[in-house]
């Protein structure tokens, strides 16, 4: 049976959708938008005998930097070609760019001999919300200008996104909070609907007193429902407002660069975007 690798469509990113919520993923309900926004090249999925048998997403943030996520290849599926093909897929439209991965630990390995590089552990917390008293500086980010959260954001992440960013803070049932004194920002987050609870993410700060801060005006957002955190475990002051709120640990990626770790400010980042687009 022959594969055929494709550019995937919009209304295709639900299939990419269900296939890593099968795999207990939990994507959020609507990432799907927000994702395609960012590449819609970058979307591919396999194919055989017209079935929809796996998926992967390589987005070419800028000529220089890219990232690999939404690797999936159905149960009944894995062992035959679809897996490998979409792999090679996603490198050759990548060609040329930094690579990023959140990849699975057991897999180290067989990135190291794609040439990855082991970056630093994220990990994935789970609690569930309360209720907390908001500071008062902290307002809606659609109070904020967009361009001082795109230069926020290029202190966290290695390249533009703000199409990307502009969809995912409009997605439905998404809360997104901006830290704000004096006409400065100091820090931002998003809370969104996902298949069971709620995700954090991203949460960029300037320290762990405003982080802990908007931590708790998000999570006011979805009181009693089970809410998740992915957060680098280099970032120590990260981990230590994971323990103060008694978050559980459910698993651990490994960040892996194809050529090397960007220069990125770490200590800023309290809670990664996605696992799928970095």
């Amino acid at each position: 049976m022959a594969c055929i690798i494709r550019n995937m469509t919009l209304p295709e990113m639900e299939i990419a959708i269900y296939l890593a919520y099968k795999e207990g993923w939990n994507p959020g309900t609507t990432d799907g938008l927000a994702f395609y926004e960012a590449d819609p090249k970058g979307f591919f999925i396999a194919e055989i005998d017209s079935e929809v048998v796996g998926c992967i997403s390589a987005v070419k943030y800028s000529d220089d930097y890219g990232f690999i996520g939404f690797y999936v290849v159905d149960g009944s599926h894995r062992g035959s070609s679809a897996g490998t093909q979409l792999a090679l897929v996603a490198l050759k439209y990548l060609e040329g760019c930094n690579i990023g991965i959140d990849g699975v630990l057991s897999r180290v390995n067989n990135y190291e001999r794609l040439n990855f590089k082991f970056a630093y552990k994220n990990a994935r917390f789970e609690t569930v919300g309360s209720k907390y008293n908001i500071d008062k500086r902290i307002f809606p980010l659609a109070t904020v200008s967009p361009e001082l959260i795109y230069e926020y954001d290029l202190q966290c992440f290695p390249a533009p996104r703000k199409s990307f960013l502009k969809a995912w803070f409009s997605m439905p049932e998404t809360y997104s909070l901006a830290y704000v004194e004096d006409g400065n920002i100091y820090g931002y987050g998003a809370i969104r609907k996902c298949r069971t609870g709620y995700k954090i993410g991203p949460l960029f700060a300037d320290k762990r007193e405003i982080a802990e801060s908007l931590y708790k005006a998000l999570a006011t957002k979805a009181v009693d429902e089970l809410i998740y955190l992915d957060i680098p475990t280099i970032n120590t002051e990260a981990l230590e407002i994971a323990t103060k709120y008694d978050m559980k640990m459910v698993f651990e990626t490994a960040r892996m660069y194809s050529s090397h770790t960007p220069d990125i400010r770490i200590d800023k980042i309290f809670g990664i975007t996605s696992f799928e687009l970095g």
